[in-house]
This record gives C-alpha cells, sequence and structure tokens, in this order.
C-alpha cells in the first residue's frame, strides 16, 4: 500500500493501466487525475508518471522519466517522536517524510502534550498521514512513510523489539552520536526524539533496559523538532542515501 511496485517492467514513454491493489496503493498516494506519482517496476527502478485516466476500477499512467538511482534510502530508518505541541507534529512529519524516514511513531512522555490535550486546543491529529502523503508527492519519494498510532512510552518501546540499533536522544549523559555510529552499519534505526525538557531519568532507563543507547547532538539544546530533522539527516547522510 505505500509503494507502487508495478507488476511488468516499463519504459519512459511508455503507458500503464492498473487495478486491484495496485489502484488502492495508487489513491493511497493521494493520486488524483492529473497527478504525478513515483512507481517502481519489478527491477526495483523508479519512474514518475502522470495520472491521464482514472475510474473507480482503474487508472493510466503515462510514464515520462526515470530515475538513474532508487528514490528510496537502504536505511530504514523509525521515528519516534514525543508529541510536540501547535505546528510542531507537521513541520517533523513533512521534513522526516522528505528525508527518507519509514515509519514515524508519536507516543506520550511524562513531560509532553497528551492527544487529548492538543486536540482540545486544534483537531489536527487525522490529518497526519495525510501530511505525509504530501510530502511524499512533493520529495518524488516511491514509498509513503507510515505515521502510526499515538501510543504510551511504554508502548513505544515495545514497537522497537525488532532488530536495528536502537538510539535515544539525552542531552545530559549521552555519548556523542558519532562515536555511537563509530564502525556500525545497521540497515534499521530506531531514533527516539524527546520533548521539550526532555525525556525523564527513569524513561531513559527504561530505554536502556530495552535496547536503546542515549547519544547526544553536541552541547547546545535543540528544540524537539530540530533534533528530529538534525537526526534523521545525519543518519540519512552517514548510513542511508544523502551526500
Amino acid at each position: 500500500m505505500d509503494r507502487i511496485v508495478l507488476d511488468r517492467l516499463v519504459e519512459k514513454d511508455q503507458e500503464v493501466t492498473i487495478e486491484g491493489p495496485l489502484l488502492e496503493a495508487l489513491l493511497f498516494h493521494g493520486a488524483r487525475l492529473g497527478s504525478i506519482i513515483t512507481l517502481t517496476d519489478p527491477r526495483g527502478a523508479d519512474f514518475r508518471g502522470r495520472v491521464f485516466r482514472l475510474s473507480k476500477r482503474e487508472a493510466s499512467i503515462r510514464i515520462f522519466e526515470n530515475f538513474p538511482s532508487p528514490t528510496e534510502s537502504p536505511l530504514e530508518m523509525i521515528l519516534l517522536q514525543a508529541l510536540p505541541e501547535k505546528e510542531r507534529m507537521e513541520l517533523i512529519l513533512q521534513k522526516a517524510t522528505e528525508l527518507g524516514v519509514s515509519a514515524i511513531i508519536p507516543f506520550k512522555s511524562e513531560r509532553s502534550i497528551s492527544l487529548a490535550e492538543r486536540e482540545a486546543k486544534q483537531k489536527k491529529s487525522h490529518r497526519w498521514q495525510e501530511i505525509a502523503v504530501k510530502a511524499t508527492q512533493q520529495s518524488r519519494r516511491a514509498r509513503v512513510p507510515r505515521v502510526e498510532a499515538y501510543r504510551s512510552f511504554e508502548e513505544a518501546l515495545r514497537y522497537c523489539e525488532g532488530e536495528g540499533l536502537k538510539i535515544v536522544l539525552w542531552e545530559k549523559e549521552g555519548q556523542p552520536l558519532r562515536e555511537a555510529l563509530r564502525g556500525l552499519h545497521p540497515q534499521r534505526i530506531y531514533g527516539m526524539i524527546g520533548p521539550e525538557g526532555g525525556l525523564t531519568e527513569l524513561e531513559i532507563e527504561m530505554a536502556k533496559a530495552a535496547g536503546f543507547i542515549p547519544v547526544k547532538l553536541g552541547q547546545r539544546i535543540l528544540r524537539t523538532e530540530t533534533a528530529a530533522i538534525t537526526l534523521t539527516a545525519i543518519l540519512q547522510y552517514e548510513l542511508g542515501d544523502l551526500g
């Protein structure tokens, strides 16, 4: 659903017709008549195409550009974000999507605002996946990152029980990120960002017990949205496809 992988080889200037699950994936990408979409063929090559016919049963796309290299990073990055106030979550969703994250997990920490508190001020959480879709279109990505359901801190830790490097930003006693990455080449990274004011020492201990390594990004204190964007960019530069 998050990626449109064709069942046939395609070339530039070709027209393709899709239906069934591929059509569902196309609609999940926010496609409308005239939309430009990134598609992938069975070889893993990415193409750009314009939707020139769309109905409830099928769609036709005209391929007009092929990419010399994949649009998706080889690094699978899962961003765990303590829910911030106001428009900061939307900024994080936009920029993290542009930078190539695979999934975003909003969670409640002791010092973060709750979803109920935020919704009481302004109902916007229903737009999160839509924002990721639009950022995918803007950045010409082939895959829409998943915006998972808001959850507790404990549930966020349980989400990360799979294989992969796990790091949590902690400005107090974390080791430099450069040191934590030295000699490592993980294919999957879980990166946890706390709220304004940071995670509590108890939360850090819980994260460490779940396999997370506390790290820091220098001596300056970054806003939560700056930290999320900076961490994602650094990891994509060091281990992904930036640069």
